[in-house]
């Protein structure tokens, strides 16, 4: 028998008690309800208590693929508000990247860099990767300074800061320069502990299966880039 005497829980964990309690096949059709009705004022008792808005760090990280998708959906998220936003590429450059041309139709809203070389094992000039990394940083700045623009992303900066190409407390000392309702998204790989500690929003991606690590297929145009 499901147990309804309420205990002290804080709302994720009522929640997650809600969820797991109307899985229940032993529920009656009132019993079920009821949960649904006290899962709605708890969610909606949140709603009414959170802040309306603040400008987040949101980082973007893990082994899995998907990490630049996931933030360029936010830039377009943001370009349908009308929303300025600038998208700084650390790693990436050496191509001619599709997204660069398809935000093009937003010209007036958005400023696209891609301002590295390629991979580090295509460049092996360490010095030439330090000085891009630092070249890409200073124009971030410009950006998450800039109280017009809505939304930066650093596309794989995280990258940058795993290889020692830039401080993570330079990053850190930057990201607090920005204004309050200023989004800031970095993506990458292996990003520091010290950036996951500040941000405020994190995501791992997950590796399970790829296809060219599990099948050799090489990276497609719409997929990879």
């Amino acid at each position: 028998m499901i147990n309804d005497t309420p205990k002290e829980l804080n709302p994720d964990q009522e929640i997650g008690r809600l969820i797991d309690e109307v899985m229940s096949s032993s529920l009656t059709d009132e019993q079920y309800r009821k949960k649904m009705q006290r899962r709605k004022e708890v969610q909606e008792k949140r709603i009414a208590e959170a802040v309306p808005e603040k400008g987040l760090i949101i980082v973007n990280t893990g082994n899995g693929k998907g990490k630049t998708t996931a933030a360029l959906g936010m830039v377009l998220r943001s370009l349908g508000h009308g929303y300025k936003v600038a998208i700084v590429q650390f790693i990436k450059g050496s191509w001619e990247p599709s997204e660069k041309r398809v935000f093009s139709y937003w010209e007036d809203q958005i400023e696209f860099h891609a301002m590295g070389e390629g991979f580090t094992w295509e460049t092996q000039d360490r010095d030439r990767d330090l000085d891009k990394a630092s070249a890409a940083w200073e124009k971030s700045l410009e950006y998450i300074r800039n109280p017009d623009f809505q939304l930066v992303l650093l596309d794989e900066i995280n990258i940058a800061l795993k290889m020692s190409y830039l401080p993570v407390e330079d990053v850190l000392a930057g990201l607090a320069q920005k204004p309050a309702n200023k989004h800031v998204i970095l993506t990458g790989r292996g990003a520091p502990a010290a950036l996951i500690e500040r941000a405020d929003l994190v995501t791992e991606m997950t590796l399970v299966k790829h296809p060219f690590r599990d099948q050799g297929v090489k990276a497609q145009p719409g997929i990879e880039y």
